[in-house]
C-alpha cells in the first residue's frame, strides 16, 4: 500500500476550526439502532442511469478486493468536538470511477445508508483526494458503534457528512436535503464547512440561526 494521503487540513498552523474543542476519545453519535452486518447479503449500489453509465452494484467480497489507500485527517463534529490524528484505511471514493462513468451533469451526491438515513454533498466533496469507504481507523477494524462496515470519510466537512454503514450512493442534478439537513431533524447545513460561513463566523452548522 502506498504512503498515507494527507489532507491538507492537517497542515493548518491551527488545526482546531472556530469553537471546536480537542478530544482524545472518539465519542459515539448516530440516529437509531447499529445495524447487522451479513457479509453474503451486503451491497453498495451506484445509481442512477443516466447519470451513471450503469447501475454498478457491488457484493461485500467484490467491494473488499477494490485497491485500498490510507488517509492521515482530522475530524470535527458540529457537536463541537474535534479529533485530530486520524489514520483511515479504506476505498477511495474516487476509485468508483473506475466502474461508472459519471455524467457532468452530476454535482450533488446522496449517500444512503442502513435504516434509511442520509446525507447530501456537493460532487467535488465527495471525489476529494482525501475521501473514502473507509473501514480501518488507527490499525483497527471500524467498530460496528463508528459504522463497520463501510463508513464514508470526507475530512474537510462536518463529521455528520461522514456518514456510517453506507449502502448506495446516488448522484443528483440538484441538491436535496438528506436525514440531518432536513427541518424535522435538525436543519443542519447543506455544505457543512467547519471552517468558513456560519451566522457565528464558526462553521456552516444550520441553515438558519439558532
Amino acid at each position: 500500500m502506498d504512503d498515507p494521503i494527507i489532507s491538507s487540513d492537517t497542515q493548518r498552523p491551527n488545526r482546531l476550526p472556530p469553537r471546536q474543542v480537542q478530544t482524545q476519545k472518539w465519542p459515539i453519535l448516530h440516529a437509531g439502532s447499529v445495524p447487522p452486518f451479513d457479509p453474503a447479503r451486503w451491497t453498495l449500489t451506484v445509481f442512477p442511469i443516466p447519470l451513471v453509465s450503469a447501475v454498478k452494484q457491488f457484493t461485500w467480497a467484490e467491494f473488499s478486493a477494490l485497491p485500498r489507500v490510507r488517509v492521515y485527517a482530522d475530524m470535527h463534529c458540529v457537536t463541537r468536538w474535534s479529533k485530530l490524528d486520524n489514520l483511515w484505511e479504506g476505498v477511495s471514493t474516487r476509485a468508483l470511477q473506475n466502474h461508472v462513468t459519471v455524467s457532468p451533469r452530476a454535482k450533488f451526491v446522496m449517500v444512503h445508508c442502513e435504516y434509511g438515513f442520509t446525507t447530501n454533498l456537493p460532487v467535488d466533496h465527495f471525489f476529494g483526494d482525501d475521501c473514502l469507504f473507509a473501514t480501518h481507523h488507527n490499525g483497527q477494524l471500524l467498530s460496528p458503534d463508528h459504522g463497520y462496515p463501510l463508513r464514508l470519510v470526507v475530512p474537510k466537512l462536518y463529521a455528520w457528512k461522514s456518514a456510517k454503514w453506507v449502502r448506495g450512493i446516488e448522484f443528483m442534478e440538484e441538491d436535496r436535503p438528506g436525514f440531518w439537513e432536513s427541518g424535522e431533524h435538525g436543519g443542519y447545513h447543506m455544505r457543512g464547512d467547519p471552517w468558513q460561513g456560519g451566522p457565528d463566523g464558526d462553521g456552516e452548522r444550520f441553515r438558519t440561526h439558532r
